[in-house]
């Protein structure tokens, strides 16, 4: 689970850059979207992992 996590964090930092810099400006919206929801499934996952020991 948390390398699936990692994987779309990473996926979406990437269209927040490409949108960021104004190559797509439709997808500057969806990335900051998509960074928020990989940013806090990541910490989830993260606090889910480090509870589990």
């Amino acid at each position: 689970m948390l390398n699936w996590v990692l994987l779309f964090l990473i996926v979406a930092i990437i269209a927040a850059v490409f949108g960021f810099t104004g190559i797509a400006a439709q997808a500057a919206g969806i990335a900051k979207i998509l960074f928020i929801v990989f940013l806090i499934l990541f910490v989830i996952s993260l606090i889910m992992h480090i509870g589990r020991g």
